[in-house]
């Protein structure tokens, strides 16, 4: 673990890997050191906002000495159904070497969990899944990707919140919320929350 300054009321906690981060993120959210604001998780970071009188010292003790809490399982997971018809289906199927219906048969028939979120409020990061369908992003991102379109990007996948430009392969699309301002919290997905999505009828 390394704890570095970042700007004038942050510091940056540089961790082994995802599991290190979550856990520590996971205990930090729970019981913040006196003088964070907020904790904001990476892929393999945290950022902690530190208040006007903060002092970064004894919170980096702190850190240091906080022992890692469990992710969120089961009792949080969330359920996303799906419609499988995204325009990058076929070519997902090609490049893995699998039929589109094991495509889908692969993404539904392992959990996945929030690692991190970022890009879009609402939009999680989700890893875990089966390591089949590990792709890469598309050589040319689209100008518009509409809200709710489930994609896969290297090990990850995701659904995104609003319409946005976009690179990644896009499998399917739901019409769950991602982010609404009028629910607490206002993001269905969170670091740690487990992901099960369940293949929909159109």
């Amino acid at each position: 673990m390394r704890i570095l300054p970042n700007g004038d009321r942050a510091l940056l906690v540089e961790l082994p890997g995802q599991e290190a981060m979550l856990g520590l993120y996971t205990a930090l959210a729970a019981a913040p050191p006196p003088g964070v604001t907020d904790v904001v998780p990476a892929a393999r970071t945290l950022t902690l906002l530190l208040g006007p009188s903060a002092d970064p010292v004894r919170i980096a003790a702190a850190v240091r000495g906080a022992r890692p809490g469990a992710a969120a399982g089961s009792a949080a997971a969330v359920e996303v159904p799906v419609v499988y018809d995204g325009p990058d289906l076929a070519d997902v199927a090609a490049r893995t070497g699998l039929t589109p219906g094991e495509v889908v048969a692969a993404h539904t028939g392992t959990p996945w969990r929030v690692a991190f979120t970022g890009f879009a409020p609402g939009f999680g990061y989700l890893d875990g899944g089966d390591p089949r369908l590990d792709v890469p992003r598309r050589g040319t991102p689209r100008v518009r990707v509409p809200a709710g379109a489930v994609g896969l990007a290297g090990r990850f996948s995701g659904v995104y919140p609003v319409d946005s430009p976009g690179g990644w392969q896009l499998i399917g699309r739901t019409e769950a919320v991602l982010w609404d301002l009028d629910r607490d919290p206002p993001a269905l997905l969170r670091p740690g929350v487990e992901v099960r999505f369940v293949r929909r009828e159109p």
